[in-house]
Formats: C-alpha cells, structure tokens, sequence
C-alpha cells in the first residue's frame, strides 16, 4: 500500500516537473489558443432569438351532434396528442416552403440558387435556425435565430399564422370531397322526395284520397240520396280501388324519405361546417417580439472552453512526447 503511494506521488511529481519544464511552450500554446477562440468569437455573426408560444386547440370542428364528447369544446386546450400533431405540421414542408418563398431565404442565406444542393443547404440552414420544441406545460415554443432580430421576430409570427392556414388546406383536402358527397347524397334523397310528391299530387288530381278518408266515401255513397250524387261518388271510389294501393304505397315511401332526410340533415350541415369554416387550430400565449440583446455566439464562453481545450490537449501531447522519449531510452 505504502508502494502504490508512493508510486502515485512520484507520477505526481514527475507530471508537475513535465509541465514545468514545458510551462514556455504550455503558455505561448494556450495565449495563441486565447488569442484565435477571441479572434473567431467576434467575427462570428451575432444571431438574435424571438419566440412565440402557441397552444394547440383540442378540437377544429364544430360538433352538430348533441351527445358530443365533453373533450371536444372549441374552449379546450389540446393535449400530448394534439401538440405532437402541431409539432408535425411545423416541420412539415408546406410550412416551410411558404416561409422560404415569403422571406426569400435562399437570398437570405447567401445560398447560389444554381447550386444543385441548393434544396439540401436551404433545409439546413432552415432547421439549425428556426425551432419547434413542446414545453412541459404542453405548449409549442418557436425559436427564430437570425441576424436581423426584426427578421426573426417577423418569421416567428408568421409561422404561428401559417398553422391555421397550412392545417385547414390539410383538413379541406378531405372535408371537401365528404361534403361534396353528402350533397349529392341529400340532393338525390330531395329529388326523390320531390318525384314521389309530384306522383301523389297526379293522384290526388284524380281524386284519390288518403286511407283514413277513403271509408268516408262509401259511406257518402250510402248516404247520397240524388242519382247524380251516386254516380259521382262511385266514379270516385272506383278511382280510389284502382289506385289506392299505389297512392299508400307512395305515401308509405313519402315519409320515409322524409324522416331519412331529416336524419340526414344533421351530417349534412357537419360537412358543410366541415369544410367551409376556416377553423383557428391554436391559442396564441405569446407572439414573437423584436430581441434587444444577440443569443449567439456567447463569446466568453466559446473562449473559455476554447483556451481551456486547448491547454489541455498541450498537456496530453507533452506527456505523450515525453513517454515516448523515455520508451526510446529503454530500447
């Protein structure tokens, strides 16, 4: 035990006066590592933050139904769901496209646009500046780094815009073909409706009468005291006999149509909700404001850890050399 440590204190040692013999080279190393980590952190280009917050929206629709779920109120904030779901469309092409075509980015990001990896340096340059991230409280936080903070805080804002816009073209391409079908659907139950009334008024142009007042006629032909009475209760209750049957039948089918399109109705004026209302997706908690003070680079610390790694790769090259020199000794 007494030989390990004494051995241990011996390395000490022997590292102590390793460093101490190259202490001359050790600090011109580490000035010259201070004095580029300083050159290169001011010449970096200041990047300046603004965020915007936003909550996703627990529904984006307006239910018709009356056993609606309690969750679905247009007044409720989304949850894990729904911010992931935000999040995905933040990042999605559509969003970033518009943002690229408005600001011009390719310009702003000095990208060549005859560059054949213009796309690939544009998404880049995209993603290390503009962030999507979900808070512990289930908000989305946008971050927007750029040079010019007016800039930044306009692309903050303007994302936060495109959420409703780009999630309702998203929604439209498929309440657009459901409403269109649910109005062909209503239009021809209404058409049919409307051929069965047409036949029933041809009907009851002949004189042929509901059930219920059918067995009236033959009690008013009973009852009719005048030959001429009696022939024209029994031309009308021959119509009656004849068609009868067919004037039921029609009205049986009237009024099934009729509860089908109040049934009907009600999915209806859901689609048409559906996709005609441009719905907001979002409740904005903060909007992005222009930033006073830059977010990067943080100089003192990119020099600190700069002259910091630097005096210690120094250290593990001189003992490396020294170890070196002594295994060529003992060969």
């Amino acid at each position: 035990m007494e030989e390990s440590s004494k051995v241990m204190q011996e390395q000490r040692m022997n590292l102590f006066v390793t460093l101490w013999a190259k202490r001359k080279i050790l600090l011109i190393v580490t000035s010259i590592g201070l004095v580029v980590s300083t050159l290169t952190a001011f010449l970096m280009t200041p990047l300046y933050r603004s965020t915007a917050i936003v909550f996703p929206a627990a529904t984006s629709t307006v239910s018709f139904s009356e056993q609606r779920n309690a969750k679905a109120s247009s007044m409720d904030f989304g949850e894990e769901e729904q911010a992931e779901q935000l999040i995905q469309i933040l990042q999605s092409s559509k969003v970033r496209d518009k943002v690229v075509q408005q600001f011009d980015l390719i310009k702003h990001y000095d990208i060549d646009p005859s560059d054949a990896n213009k796309h690939y340096k544009l998404v880049k340059e995209y993603d290390s500046h503009i962030l999507f991230v979900r808070t512990r409280y289930g908000s989305i936080q946008i971050d927007v780094l750029d040079k010019d903070p007016q800039l930044a805080a306009d692309m903050a804002n303007k994302i936060v815009d495109l959420i409703d816009t780009v999630k309702n073209e998203m929604v439209m391409e498929r309440t657009i073909p459901a409403f269109q079908i649910n109005k062909r659907k209503k239009e021809m139950l209404e058409t049919e409706r409307d051929a069965i009334l047409k036949q029933l008024d041809s009907l009851a142009g002949l004189g042929v009468v509901p059930l219920e007042s059918r067995a009236n006629l033959f009690q008013a032909y009973v009852e009719a005291k005048g030959a001429e009475d009696k022939a024209d209760y029994k031309a009308r209750i021959d119509i009656n006999l004849k068609y009868g049957a067919l004037f039921d039948g029609l009205e049986y089918e009237r009024n099934e149509k009729i509860m089908k399109l109040s049934d009907f109705n009600q999915s209806y004026e859901q689609a048409e909700s559906d996709a005609n209302t441009q719905f907001n997706h979002k409740f904005i908690v903060e909007r992005a404001v222009v930033a006073d003070k830059k977010d990067k680079p943080k100089r003192l610390i990119i020099m600190l850890l700069s002259t910091f790694g630097t005096f210690v790769f120094m250290v593990f090259l001189l003992l490396v050399q020294d170890k070196i020199r002594e295994i060529r000794k003992l060969s």
